[in-house]
């Protein structure tokens, strides 16, 4: 098994919830999110189902080939046309197209330095211009040290300072299967540049 597929053989992973994040819901309520739309790091595909039930052009990408089966059967039972690709998020350029709206739901945070940088480019050539990303990703005011790592607002806009404009980096709460409350996490908003 390679990078994340051994969390989705047996219990579900923590980040796993079932359904779509709160704030996806949000934004996808609030207009901000148009079609074609990429959930970048999709998972079991719950936040690219959702849209594709509001009637956005979906498509979900992961690098772990047992969340992309699970999502493909999702998508089947509930009679949506979602297209997931079993791919890597570091090479966006090999899909071959763009997105007006990538999703980043818990990607964004399991990338270090080198490979953020990579992603980054990775980002450029799949959006795009005038397009959008939302991430939700972990945030530096959670305390404690179990799960992913935390990610500062200005590590956010140093990542997004070339090519890109912040439209927003809000606190915001990520929810997870685990006991206890949800996590402190950022939603940010970044618009690619035009040429």
């Amino acid at each position: 098994m390679t990078g994340f597929d051994f969390a989705y053989v047996g219990p579900p992973p923590p980040w796993d919830i079932g359904r779509p994040q709160p704030a996806f819901l949000r934004l996808a309520a609030q207009g901000v999110i148009v079609g074609p739309v990429l959930d970048a790091g999709c998972g079991t595909g719950e936040n690219a189902l959702h849209l594709a039930g509001l009637g956005f052009e979906a498509t979900g990408l992961d690098a772990a080939p047992t969340a992309i089966a699970a999502a493909r059967a999702k998508a089947a039972q509930r009679g949506l046309a979602v297209e997931f690709i079993v791919g890597d998020a570091l090479a966006l350029g090999q899909l071959g197209r763009t997105f007006a709206t990538v999703i980043d739901c818990g990607l964004f945070h399991v990338f270090g330095d080198a490979d953020r940088a990579t992603y980054m480019a990775s980002l450029a050539a799949a959006v795009d211009a005038g397009g959008r990303i939302h991430i939700l990703c972990f945030s530096d005011r959670q305390p404690g040290s179990w799960g992913p790592r935390r990610v500062t607002e200005a590590e956010l806009r140093a990542a997004f300072a070339d090519g890109w404009q912040v439209e927003a980096i809000q606190p915001e709460r990520f929810e997870t299967n685990n006991d206890g409350p949800p996590v402190e996490a950022w939603l940010a908003t970044f618009v690619r540049r035009l040429p």
